[in-house]
This record gives structure tokens, C-alpha cells and sequence, in this order.
């Protein structure tokens, strides 16, 4: 078949000779023969720097679940805020919503129940305050304040928000992480 697919010869369909269009490749170097990423063994030694990764606890479904159920309730809880908000320029939900979870994240440590599950940090820190906290409506409503002539309202509302829950969260921490007084123990 002149200029057309090559032509194919018995029963089965095979193709005929193709030319080479590309000299065969060479074999990587040595650093290169390890087995692929998904053939690799999923744990990794102690002690072993894997850039990006925060944790090295393994993923687990029920971590997952616990994360999942917390998130929506803290959604659900902004939702409820900010929709219970009377309607005004300056978004005063969304700034309070962010502090009061930067403080209730500073402050997980010093609760007991806390410490002691692993299942109730998961599903009240990233779960709940994940869910209830907010930077994407925060980033969006500062765009809309600038993008409708309210730079300077905009900038204010960024500044305070990273202030107020910076501000917040360390106050958290400080509190948390007090020494408890002579005696309160006793």
C-alpha cells in the first residue's frame, strides 16, 4: 500500500517490517535500575529523609474516615456561621472563623483526650478545624474586596486575618504548653 499503513501479511495480522526510525536506546546508568515506584515496598526505615512527606505513619481508611466525618462537620458548622452572619462589606465571619481555629488548634495539645487518641486528634484537628477553617473563601473574598475598588479594605482584611490568627494560635500554644501551678494536681 503506497503511502499508506504498512502491509500486513498471514491470518494474524502482523505488520510487515517497519523501518527504524530511532536507533534503539541505550541502557540507563546504574543509579537508574531499580525496580519502578510501584513496585518499590511502601515502607520506608526509620530514619530515612523522604522530602515533601510530613508524616511517617501509614494511611490508614479509617484514619481517613475520621478525618472525612470531622470535615464535614466543621463545614457544616461554617456554613452555619457564616450563613447565620448578617450580610456586611467586610467579611467578619469568615475572620472570625479562621482566628477561633487557629486558637483551637494551638490549644489541642493541652487537652488530655487529645494526647491520649490519635483518633480524636485526627478527627478534631485536620477533621474539624480543617473543615471549620477556611483559607480559600478567605483568599477569594479578598480578591472580590480588591477586584470591586476596596483595595485598601482588602489589605486590611489580609493583614488582619494572618495576624489575628497568628496572634491566635501562639497565645494557644502558650497556654498549652504552661507548666501547670504548684499543687494543681493534688
Amino acid at each position: 500500500m503506497p503511502g499508506g499503513a504498512a502491509a500486513l501479511h498471514g491470518s494474524d495480522h502482523t505488520p510487515a517490517h517497519l523501518p527504524e526510525l530511532a536507533p534503539p536506546r541505550a541502557d540507563p546508568p546504574a543509579r537508574r535500575r531499580r525496580a519502578a515506584a510501584v513496585d518499590r515496598p511502601h515502607r520506608h526505615p526509620r530514619g530515612l529523609h523522604q522530602p515533601g512527606r510530613v508524616s511517617r505513619r501509614e494511611l490508614r481508611a479509617t484514619d481517613l474516615l475520621l478525618v472525612a466525618a470531622g470535615g464535614a462537620v466543621g463545614a457544616l458548622l461554617r456554613w452555619a456561621v457564616d450563613t447565620a452572619a448578617p450580610d456586611t462589606l467586610f467579611p467578619w465571619p469568615t475572620l472570625a472563623i479562621n482566628v477561633v481555629g487557629a486558637f483551637a488548634l494551638g490549644l489541642l495539645p493541652a487537652l488530655a483526650v487529645v494526647r491520649r487518641s490519635r483518633r480524636v486528634a485526627l478527627s478534631v484537628g485536620p477533621g474539624l478545624l480543617g473543615g471549620f477553617t477556611t483559607v480559600s473563601a478567605w483568599a477569594g473574598q479578598v480578591r472580590d474586596l480588591a477586584d470591586s475598588g476596596e483595595v485598601g479594605l482588602a489589605g486590611l482584611y489580609l493583614a488582619a486575618t494572618l495576624a489575628a490568627g497568628l496572634g491566635a494560635a501562639a497565645l494557644a500554644q502558650r497556654i498549652a504548653h504552661r507548666p501547670e501551678p504548684d499543687g494543681a494536681l493534688e
